[in-house]
């Protein structure tokens, strides 16, 4: 059965919440840390069930890996083993991102196909299609992606789709080939720039970080650093949305609010009052919110981990919505749970039709991925009655103290085991 969640709807969340670390980040930041040997240490790592996961990867990987509340030290050794295929790899999608700095320091690299959320299919083919440019040989065989190289050479790549986890394995890849390599057609999310900060910190020479187009040109080694994660945008962005959902008056602290700009202009677009500062923002909702059109985008589009929350404000809007998904087929599958808590949404492919209603009525519902679930619980918190939340370990790996936080605006919550 697992924990669920019982969520009384009704309160109006009030006041300050920080934001730990991006997951989107950190897990591909402890995979950097193969690329140096000796003692790599990521400061401000939030306290989310895939960073554990991340770490036995790298240990089955020959890195030594301690987890200190949000600090995590990896200890990288002159030669990573090659063979990530086990449990750990299959849990969770991010274990992927160990293909590019196996490949550029283990020359060879087996990764399981990853698991993780029910929100469509994400194919390997533009991660292999761009570590074959930079000279290595790929395949999938017996359920995981085989990669090899003697050695990797620069080569211009151009990606049919600015996917971040294809730009992350290209570029983890890239610095350490020989030549220049760029990307073109990059993805352009905070968490990569994050990455390539650090990487410039081991030494790598990487320019266009932030843009479309990434130019690096290799090095013959790199050296272990320092690096403190970037707040996390989507987290920040729930508690956001969740106080316009509930009429409600909640400061965020920890997360660049020039990383959430379309979110905080739809925000304001809804009827709310936003002020932003150099390390959050403020989101002050007076009356019922005003019914917004969204379209998911790779950044600076507006997130498709935001969708949920997206689709829980328009339910409670005054007004009809169009929530139109553009990056994962399967995400809608969170809006036949909300129609059971009484939402009047209907969906036609990549389309969801909303007209808000005054209440959504409380219901057994269950997460199907970690941000479903967190917008199931935000709308549970506009319902009428007892929300009952099922499969909650999603949101375990998204977002770290999420009912203490909750809690701490105002919000009735609590965990049944």
């Amino acid at each position: 059965m697992g924990d669920r969640f019982l969520v009384t709807g009704g309160a109006r969340l009030t006041g300050e919440v920080s934001v730990g670390g991006a997951k989107n980040s950190v897990l591909k930041l402890m995979a950097a840390a193969l690329l140096a040997e000796g003692v790599t240490t990521i400061t401000n790592c939030p306290q989310i069930a895939d960073v554990p996961l991340m770490a036995d990867v790298l240990r089955g990987l020959g890195a030594e890996v301690e987890l200190d509340g949000d600090v995590v030290r990896i200890d990288t050794p002159a030669v990573p083993k090659h063979h990530a295929d086990f449990d750990a790899v299959k849990q969770f999608r991010a274990s992927v991102c160990v293909l590019g700095p196996l490949v550029a320091r283990a020359h060879r690299a087996v990764v399981a196909l990853p698991g993780g959320d029910a929100i469509g299919s994400r194919p390997l083919d533009m991660h292999q299609a761009g570590l074959r440019e930079l000279g290595a040989r790929s395949v999938i065989e017996h359920g995981c992606v085989v990669a090899e190289a003697d050695s990797l050479i620069g080569a211009p790549i151009s990606l049919e789709f600015p996917s971040v986890g294809a730009t992350e394995n290209i570029l983890t890849a890239a610095v350490l080939a020989e030549g220049v390599t760029t990307i073109d057609n990059a993805a352009r999310e905070p968490e990569i720039v994050d990455l390539c900060v650090m990487l410039q910190q081991m030494g790598a020479r990487i320019d266009g970080a932030g843009t479309s187009t990434l130019t690096v040109t290799g090095v013959p080694q790199l050296h272990p650093t320092t690096h403190r994660v970037i707040g996390d945008r989507i987290v920040g962005a729930t508690w956001g949305i969740a106080a316009a959902m509930t009429q409600g008056d909640v400061t965020v602290r920890g997360v660049d609010p020039a990383h959430l700009q379309l979110v905080l202009n739809k925000l304001r677009e809804a009827g709310a009052q936003v002020d932003t500062y150099p390390d959050g923002f403020r989101v002050l909702q007076r009356e019922r919110p005003t019914a917004v059109n969204v379209s998911t985008l790779p950044f600076p589009g507006f997130p498709t981990d935001l969708q949920p929350m997206a689709i829980g404000l328009a339910s409670v809007s005054e007004g009809m919505s169009v929530i139109t998904e553009n990056v994962f087929e399967a995400r809608f599958r969170f809006v036949e749970e909300m129609v059971r808590m009484g939402a009047d949404a209907r969906t036609d492919g990549h389309h969801a039709v909303i007209r808000g209603i005054d209440q959504l009525s409380s219901a057994p519902v269950w997460s199907s991925d970690i941000r479903a679930g967190a917008g199931l619980v935000l709308a549970g918190l506009v319902a009428d009655g007892v929300t009952e939340v099922h499969d909650v370990f999603h949101i375990d790996r998204g977002y770290p103290d999420f009912v203490e936080s909750l809690r701490a605006l105002g919000g009735k919550i609590e965990r049944v085991v």
